[in-house]
C-alpha cells in the first residue's frame, strides 16, 4: 500500500473540499451527474410549486435560485440562479442561464424547463424567487428573447471562482449578474462586460468573500480545469481574500436597488 505524505494528504483534501464546495457553486452540465427517478419526481414537485408561485404574480420576468451544494461553511444558501422568462421561446417558464461543461473550463448558455433546473441532484429542495420591477423586466424579457444579445455578456473561459471585476473567466451567476447589468444601465451605456463590471463597482454592487488557504487555491488550480485564480488581484489572492459573484450578493444588491419593488419568496418541497 502507498502512504501518502501529510502534506500531500491535505492538499488532496482541500482539493476535494473546493471541488465539492465549488461545483454548486456555478452550475455545472454533466451527463455524470444524472439523476435518479426519486431525485427528479422531487424536483419536479419543486419545480411544479415554483410555476405556481411566478403564475400568481403575474410576473414576465423573475430569478430563480437553487441549493445545488452545502455552502454553510461559506455562510451561503444558493449556489446557483437563472432567469425565468414566461412565454419564451423554448416553453413557458423556461429557465435561461449558464453552465460549464462537465467539469471542463468552457460554458455555454441554456434554455430549459423550469422541471430541468431542479431535476438535478441537489442539495435541498427549496428555491429562493426574487420578483424584479416592472422596469427591469421588461428590458430583461427583450435581451432574454434575443440569441445575440444573450452572448453579448456571455464568456466562455470560465471558472467556478472568477473575480468578480475581471473579463478574463466568468461564473455561471457572474453571466446573470453581468446580463443584469446591462438591462439596469442608462440604454447604451454598458454594451461590454468591462463596462457592466464598471456599472456595477459604480453602483456598489459587493461580491462575496471566500476565505480559501493558499493550499486549497493551489489544489483547486493544478487539479480542476474549472477552477483558476490567476484573474484575482495579487494583494487578495495572497491574503486569502478570494471574491465571487454569488446568489446572495446579487439578490442584496438587487433589494438595496429596488427596495419597494423587488421581493424574494422562498419555496421549499415540504411547505404545507
Amino acid at each position: 500500500m502507498t502512504v501518502l505524505p501529510v502534506a500531500t494528504l491535505r492538499l488532496v483534501a482541500g482539493v476535494m473540499l473546493l471541488a465539492w464546495a465549488l461545483h454548486g457553486h456555478a452550475g455545472t452540465a454533466c451527463a455524470a451527474n444524472a439523476a435518479g427517478a426519486g431525485t427528479i419526481s422531487q424536483g419536479l414537485a419543486l419545480a411544479q410549486k415554483v410555476v405556481a408561485l411566478l403564475d400568481g404574480t403575474g410576473a414576465r420576468v423573475a430569478l430563480v435560485a437553487r441549493v445545488g451544494q452545502d455552502l454553510s461553511r461559506y455562510k451561503l444558501r444558493y449556489s446557483h440562479f437563472a432567469f425565468a422568462v414566461r412565454d419564451h421561446a423554448g416553453g413557458q417558464w423556461s429557465v435561461v442561464h449558464s453552465l460549464n461543461h462537465c467539469g471542463t473550463a468552457k460554458a455555454g448558455l441554456y434554455v430549459q424547463g423550469m422541471g430541468n433546473f431542479f431535476a438535478d441532484d441537489v442539495f435541498a429542495y427549496e428555491a429562493a424567487i426574487l420578483l424584479l420591477p416592472s422596469e427591469l423586466q421588461a428590458p430583461l424579457e427583450k435581451v432574454l428573447a434575443s440569441p445575440v444579445q444573450l452572448r453579448r455578456f456571455h464568456e466562455e473561459r470560465y471558472s467556478a471562482v472568477a473575480y468578480p471585476f475581471n473579463t478574463v473567466y466568468q461564473n455561471s451567476n457572474q453571466w446573470c449578474l453581468e446580463t443584469l447589468a446591462g438591462a439596469m444601465a442608462p440604454e447604451g451605456d454598458v454594451v461590454t462586460r468591462a463596462e457592466a463590471q464598471g456599472w456595477l463597482q459604480q453602483e456598489g454592487y459587493q461580491p462575496t468573500l471566500l476565505q480559501l488557504t493558499p493550499m486549497t487555491r493551489l489544489g483547486g488550480r493544478m487539479f480542476k480545469a474549472h477552477i483558476a485564480f490567476d484573474d484575482h488581484p495579487g494583494e487578495y489572492r495572497w491574503s486569502d481574500r478570494i471574491y465571487v459573484v454569488s446568489v446572495e450578493s446579487v439578490f442584496e444588491f438587487l433589494r438595496r436597488r429596488y427596495p419597494n419593488d423587488s421581493q424574494r419568496r422562498i419555496v421549499a418541497l415540504d411547505d404545507r
